[in-house]
């Protein structure tokens, strides 16, 4: 990005997209959020942001982090409706340059600018320099992404793990996913790892104690005052908690990832201390005769607001 324009960064999930602009001093303003069922397509959101934002001048520059796989020109999200060609998104807006990443590649770019305030870390273990970083973020999908160095400086990596098969650990979860595989071709870490997972989670848990479910959103399932009312929603809870172990096990595994795990994502910064106290750590931990290796490895909650916007700034700054 040239340092005498105006840039425009997103950050465009399932349900929102949140937009900002970086001056060319550094400074970024702060984000705004709008619904993506309220506007018909992304265009017409950018549109909306520019008309309310007034920038100085119109910007040349975007990247965009999209909840989807980016494989070519034309991009579908994952988990809406809403679909666009790049190139023809770039004309539409009048950009010189636009890059469009998945959203998961764009919240590990974030990680090597995050403070120490920005993150919790859960359990023990101490990062190793210039190893490969993971991160795995429950929201409204499962994101899964990775950051590799290289001598070039670190890579991200951009994937779909969060549509992996999800496996059970003991036989209660083999009970619920043999349950979920009833009604699903696929059982996903997603389906179980997710906001619509949580209500997965707590319907099938309902159906195997034979009680009849509440219709709840799944804020109220991680909500302590519904725990009170109803235990399945402390069970639900509880079990996506360890599931997330298992699978952000799985991940640091298979890339050797002993840079550290990161959890993105709206839901687990909001368990705060449940999640801390829960079963995440000890099943991250759990794989047999690789308990020691995986106990050196860290782990931490981001809680920065909006990383993802982060990682497309530091993308706009390249050349």
């Amino acid at each position: 990005m040239s340092v005498a324009e105006v840039g425009l960064i997103g950050d465009i999930g399932a349900t929102n997209a949140r937009f900002a602009l970086v001056h060319p001093n550094g400074s970024t303003t702060p984000a705004r959020i709008y619904a993506l069922n309220d506007y018909p397509s992304v265009s017409d959101a950018i549109e909306k942001y520019l008309a309310e934002e007034l920038p100085p001048a119109k910007p040349r520059q975007a990247v965009l982090a999209v909840a989807s796989p980016i494989t070519g020109d034309q991009v579908t999200l994952t988990n809406h409706a809403w679909t666009f060609s790049i190139e023809g998104l770039r004309r539409h807006i009048g950009l010189e340059r636009l890059r469009v990443i998945n959203d998961f590649a764009a919240n590990a770019l974030a990680i090597p600018h995050l403070g120490e305030s920005d993150r919790i870390q859960i359990g023990v273990g101490t990062p190793v320099s210039d190893a490969p970083i993971a991160l795995i973020g429950p929201g409204t999908g499962l994101g899964v992404s990775a950051l590799v160095p290289t001598a070039a400086g670190a890579v991200p990596i951009p994937g779909e793990g969060g549509h992996t098969t999800m496996p059970p650990a003991n036989a209660q979860e083999s009970a619920v996913l043999d349950i979920m595989r009833k009604r699903y071709d696929h059982v996903s870490a997603e389906r179980v790892l997710s906001g619509p997972g949580l209500v997965n989670l707590y319907n099938t848990l309902c159906e195997l104690s034979a009680v009849p479910a509440a219709a709840f959103a799944p804020a109220q399932i991680t909500s302590r005052r519904i725990w009170d009312e109803d235990p399945r929603a402390r069970e639900a809870t509880a079990m996506f908690c360890a599931m997330l172990g298992t699978v952000a096990g799985n991940l640091a595994l298979t890339l050797g990832a002993r840079g550290g795990i990161y959890i993105a994502g709206g839901i687990v910064p909001k368990l705060d201390r449940f999640f801390a106290q829960s079963e995440f750590r000890a099943r991250f931990e759990s794989k047999g005769r690789l308990r020691g290796y995986l106990a050196t490895i860290p782990t931490y909650v981001i809680i920065r607001p909006l990383p993802a916007l982060l990682g497309t700034t530091s993308l706009l700054k390249q050349p």
